[in-house]
């Protein structure tokens, strides 16, 4: 985080005043004189004319993090185009962005925030993170078919197989089912990669359309019982789990 913004949300008053401290010497990180374009990560020992400063609360008082269980009908933010966004709702903070993105027609859980180390480790494909959703498919796959799934296919315009991942049958429904023409399947995947609309596409491929899907889980944060449509912040607990979940504690 930038300096004049750490001390800013640690109530050191202005931006001018706090790059005025800055300036004049008085901030220390670990021991240093802090040094304007410096960054202030969570476990530094960061002072103010000797006084210790609780730099884990000033980094999160700065930073905001939501839990969106998004409807149907949004995009996930204001770079997929002009349809209505997630962003738009009602008293949802400005200046935030999505944690990976849920298709226009898929609900559940949706992370916005403003921290943009956070967004980075949670996205960035290197980084593999888990992802959990409960999906709803036409008809009835067989093995042969899930184990062609968790083994991996390859997509129509991708040369690059899928990645392994996680599928289970749920022995019960847990949303109303969406399927208008016969019988459907639940299915719970967790997987570690997100390509464009994967799991719709690899469902089509192997003749079991989507009728609905739900993301429940991104790493260690859960949907839980979110109402549909409605958000909340992360508790403090939370947000020091899922930055040390991304590696950033």
């Amino acid at each position: 985080m930038n300096p004049h913004k750490f001390l800013v949300a640690a109530g050191f008053g202005s931006r001018r005043q706090c790059d005025k401290l800055i300036a004049d010497g008085r901030v220390t990180r670990n021991g240093h004189p802090l040094q304007f374009g410096m960054q202030i990560e969570v476990g530094d020992e960061v002072r103010v004319d000797g006084r210790l400063v609780q730099t884990e609360r000033a980094i999160h008082r700065a930073h905001t993090y939501i839990a969106l269980n998004k409807p149907d009908g949004l995009v996930s933010d204001h770079a997929e185009g002009n349809s209505p966004s997630a962003l738009d709702l009602p008293g949802m903070p400005a200046g935030l962005y999505a944690i990976g993105r849920l298709d226009k027609d898929s609900t559940g859980l949706l992370l916005l925030t403003n921290d943009g180390d956070l967004t980075y480790r949670l996205t960035h494909p290197s980084f593999a993170h888990e992802k959990e959703y409960q999906v709803e498919v036409l008809g009835e796959p067989s093995e042969i078919t899930l184990n062609l799934w968790r083994n991996g296919i390859m997509l129509n315009d991708d040369p690059v197989i899928t990645a392994p991942c996680h599928i289970e049958r749920m022995l019960h429904a847990p949303r109303p089912r969406m399927a208008k023409y016969g019988r459907s399947t639940w299915l719970r995947i967790v997987m570690r990669e997100g390509r464009k609309r994967q799991i719709r596409r690899i469902a089509k491929i192997l003749g079991c359309p989507v009728a609905q899907l739900v993301r429940v889980r991104i790493g260690p944060i859960v949907l839980g019982a979110l109402p549909l449509g409605e958000w909340r912040r992360l508790a403090p607990d939370e947000i020091r789990t899922l930055r040390a979940y991304a590696g950033l504690a």
